[in-house]
């Protein structure tokens, strides 16, 4: 008799008790309905279909579009000692080949899936043998052309169906408007679906705009006067760079993190991060997804972010163990024109995107009809250098080239190096015997790995396996080449370069089948995207929580009572209870701390310095209830 999605949750996951919605989804799947779930940020969506799936016989199909967060659910689930693996653009046929008879014959419970894989001859026919169980569509909202994440490999989905009619759909999201969301159901042909929607209100986050000149200056304020671990999100690469330095010279611990660093380097501060050995963690929006961190207490937007998708996923991660959080949007005017200007360029016209992939053709040399198999090593800002395209502008183009399916790109594409013995250990003894050399490759990696190199393929390091030797990584890699040429072990040496993956054989560019449609509908709702975003953080009238709940649709909503249009609306409605609780601050701060700057007792009195706050005080200077010194101190009168 199988265990109970209550017993499983206890002594696998070790939680108590479900969250919010997350029985009823579970149920639901269990009673083998289609199911589309909206839980926003933090709101636990892998345990509902990671518990139906160990309740059930048979595995559970992931469809998932980020490659990074896949292989962090397999490494978390077979730390829970749950069978699971993962495939996507990058594997090699043979380590293809050994994944999927794993999913038929190993009795595992889990297969990772990238959209793109989907549709391949060598994928499908091993799925119609597997006993699948489930079918689960992770970040679901890339499905529909409306979402803000859209992406047509998604559109292959519903086409696996066929091949396990019994298996119900389980769709995740968080972050998706009603028209997404009827979207989702019909693009997955969702039979008679039941639909979960978990509210958006936060009642402990506390959403804030500042229209600001100076907004690093601002954003040091606000890590002077809240505590706890932080997130500061920018746009560009360089500005990471150029905030932590500045934040480590005023003495906070702070890291970056962008697609751009290596793996190794992203791995290392997020750790850190995690651990808390650094409070700040400044970075572009390739930090945060499948981040499991309670503890923190503020996000800082440094840039307005796309969209009100984006920007509610990005500063939902603060305050996901309930206790009060901040989120603080810094912008100013020429944000809002800056931001609109990009909008415009998003969707560049077709003759452009036609040109950008003739330029592609050109670059690596490819025959009109010619396929390539692999990827191939890509710098962009390079190409678009190279071929006089526009930085940007060449960017843009291929994204749009990656929505129509065309090509894939990968950011900071990492492989890490794999080995997998392709024969028994019977004849891996008699080459050990046989090659002195070998044999202490061949000890250490049995030693380290144990017997799973006969099962499948597992990640090595080569300069930690070449320092335990005491031989050059480049004498590593020949012994290892050197089995593979023995058709001992296969070798898959590693790749850290951005890379760029042809999907169909090459087209003329001039018959590129672009569906200009598509193009121009995504080019008005991305403009419509950045007008919304640009109201949200210009506007001074309406609850901005209540603003964002409106938007994905939820009905009979509640001003918050703690966004910054909130609290300016109590202070308006009794002016003197709050400034007599200002007042009241400042007193007792000064008591405690001597004298302080305007700014230091701004921040240790947890004040907001609004227009309002500072004039007050300067008139309780100018009254000389309050002492400015010569050194600019502000003390009080006694």
């Amino acid at each position: 008799m199988s265990k109970s999605p209550e017993n499983i949750l206890q002594e696998v996951f070790g939680h108590k008790s479900f969250r919010p919605l997350q029985s009823k989804i579970i149920h639901s799947v269990l009673e083998q309905q289609d199911v589309l779930a909206l839980l926003p940020t933090g709101g636990g969506k892998s345990l509902c279909y990671q518990i139906p799936a160990l309740v059930k016989e048979g595995i559970c199909l992931v469809v998932s579009p980020l490659i990074a967060l896949m292989k962090d659910q397999v490494d978390i689930l077979r730390g829970y000692g749950i069978k699971a693996q993962a495939i996507y653009s990058g594997m090699n046929k043979r380590e293809l080949d050994r994944v999927l008879d794993n999913c038929i014959y190993g009795d595992y419970k889990f297969l990772f899936v990238s959209p793109e894989r989907l549709q391949t001859e060598l994928f499908i026919e091993r799925f119609k043998q597997m006993n699948v169980n489930l079918i689960t569509v992770d970040e679901a909202h890339c499905i529909s052309q409306w979402g803000y994440d859209f992406r047509p490999q998604y559109l292959k989905i519903a086409s696996i169906r066929q091949y396990h009619p019994q298996a119900p759909i389980l769709a995740l999201t968080a972050t998706a408007t009603p028209k997404v969301s009827e979207d989702i159901r019909e693009k997955l042909e969702m039979k008679f679906p039941q639909f979960f929607q978990g509210s958006f209100a936060r009642p402990n986050l506390s959403l804030s705009v500042r229209l600001v000149e100076n907004k690093f200056e601002k954003g040091v304020e606000v890590l002077h006067r809240l505590h706890g671990s932080a997130i500061w999100y920018v746009r560009s690469r360089q500005l990471t760079h150029q905030i932590s330095h500045a934040l480590n010279q005023l003495g906070f611990r702070s890291g970056v993190y962008h697609a751009g660093l290596i793996v190794k380097e992203r791995d290392e501060i997020q750790k850190k991060w995690m651990e808390g050995s650094i409070r700040i963690m400044v970075c572009t929006n390739a930090f945060g997804m499948g981040i499991d961190k309670a503890d923190v207490r503020i996000v800082i937007h440094g840039d307005l972010p796309e969209n009100i998708e984006s920007y509610y996923q990005e500063v939902g991660r603060a305050g996901r163990d309930g206790e009060k959080a901040f989120g603080v949007l810094l912008s100013n005017q020429g944000d809002f024109e800056k931001m609109m200007e990009r909008a415009a360029l998003v969707y560049p016209p077709t003759d452009f995107i036609r040109r950008v992939y003739q330029c592609l053709a050109n670059h690596f040399q490819l025959a009109v009809g010619s396929k390539v198999d692999e990827g191939l090593n890509f710098e962009w800002s390079d190409f678009a250098r190279k071929y006089n395209l526009g930085v940007l502008e060449a960017f843009y183009g291929l994204k749009v080239l990656e929505e129509e399916g065309l090509i894939a790109m990968s950011d900071s594409y990492y492989s890490p190096s794999r080995v997998h013995f392709l024969v028994d250990s019977e004849t891996v003894y008699r080459t050990q015997i046989a090659y002195a050399n070998l044999d202490p490759v061949i000890k250490l990696l049995l030693r380290t790995h144990g017997g799973n190199l006969f099962t499948e393929y597992i990640k090595i390091n080569e300069a930690s396996h070449a320092k335990a030797l005491n031989i050059s990584i480049q004498e590593f890699i020949r012994r290892l080449k050197q089995l593979e040429q023995m058709d001992i072990l296969d070798y898959d040496h590693r790749e850290d370069r951005p890379r760029i993956f042809f999907l169909t054989s090459r087209y003329d560019a001039n018959n590129l089948p672009l569906n200009v449609k598509r193009i121009n509908e995504r080019r008005i709702l991305t403009i419509q995207n950045a007008e919304r975003i640009v109201r949200y953080a210009h506007q001074e009238e309406a609850c901005r929580m209540e603003l964002i709940q409106n938007y994905f649709g939820e009905k009979n909503v509640k001003p918050c009572g703690i966004c910054d249009v909130c609290l300016k609306r109590k202070r308006e409605s009794d002016p003197d209870r709050n400034l007599n609780s200002l007042k009241s601050r400042i007193i007792e701060t000064l008591k405690k701390k001597g004298e302080l700057s305007l700014r230091e007792l701004m921040s240790e009195a947890g004040t907001p310095d609004t227009r309002e706050n500072l004039d007050y005080i300067r008139g309780w200077i100018d009254s000389g209830e309050l002492i400015k010194n010569p050194a600019g101190k502000i003390t009080l009168n006694e």
